[in-house]
């Protein structure tokens, strides 16, 4: 009888490729050291996540990516790198995967000059879609701090719902954090897909202008999407 549990079954030899419209998240090389050590040694990157320091230590990122292949290996955990079509490396995102409960953490950070783009929530919605249909888990999860709404915005536009509150539960810089909790189930996703795709079906509504009133003011409101934990 095959001990090995399913999870670690349906994982390709080698990590795949996952594409959008404008992104493609592929394996970090060491290549993208300098990169990577660029982006999260910004204080602002560090201060909403769990475990890049600050400030960001020589070194460091080349250790973190030799890391990776033996993670993903051992059906531990897949990271991609967030990269633009034209091959510039925004940030990065990944799964911790738990084989035993069939679920995994998701975790993510993108570089603050590309901060209001709309890039994280395209590159998360590509590894949830990666993590229930082609892994088949049956629940993702992710935390961010309370003080970072934005990331709660990025969350919610998958269909995660917030599960809890840990409160001071992370310690950052000497001041203790309140965690948020959300999460999806593979039932949940499903249907959040199926809602989507509804929307996206709908014709557009356009409404004629009263010519009898004077124009308004068109107000807009787009929050940061800074790096969850």
């Amino acid at each position: 009888m095959n001990q090995t549990p399913a999870l670690n079954r349906k994982l390709a030899p080698e990590q795949p490729l996952l594409k959008t419209q404008r992104l493609v998240l592929r394996p970090l090389t060491l290549a993208d050291a300098p990169t990577v050590e660029r982006l999260a040694g910004e204080k602002d990157i560090a201060s909403t996540t769990r475990l890049i320091p600050h400030p960001y230590p020589p070194g460091v990122a080349e250790h973190w990516i030799s890391s990776l292949p033996e993670l993903y290996a051992k059906a531990e955990m897949i990271n991609w790198g967030i990269v633009m079509d034209g091959g510039l490396l925004l940030g990065t995102i990944r799964l911790t995967l738990n084989p035993v409960d069939n679920h995994a953490e998701m975790g993510y950070w993108v570089g603050k000059p590309f901060w209001n783009n709309g890039y994280c929530t395209e590159a998360a919605r590509a590894v949830v879609a990666y993590g229930f249909d082609k892994l088949d888990l049956e629940r993702i999860y992710a935390n961010y701090m309370a003080r970072n709404p934005a990331s709660g915005r990025v969350l919610a536009k998958l269909g995660m719902v917030q599960e809890g509150l840990l409160r001071r539960h992370r310690r950052k810089f000497g001041r203790y954090e309140d965690l948020i909790v959300c999460g999806i189930t593979r039932s949940e996703w499903q249907l959040h897909k199926r809602r989507t795709a509804a929307v996206a079906r709908e014709p557009t509504s356009v409404t004629e202008p009263d010519p009898q009133q004077p124009p308004g003011k068109l107000h807009t409101m787009e929050g940061p999407e800074s790096p969850s934990h």
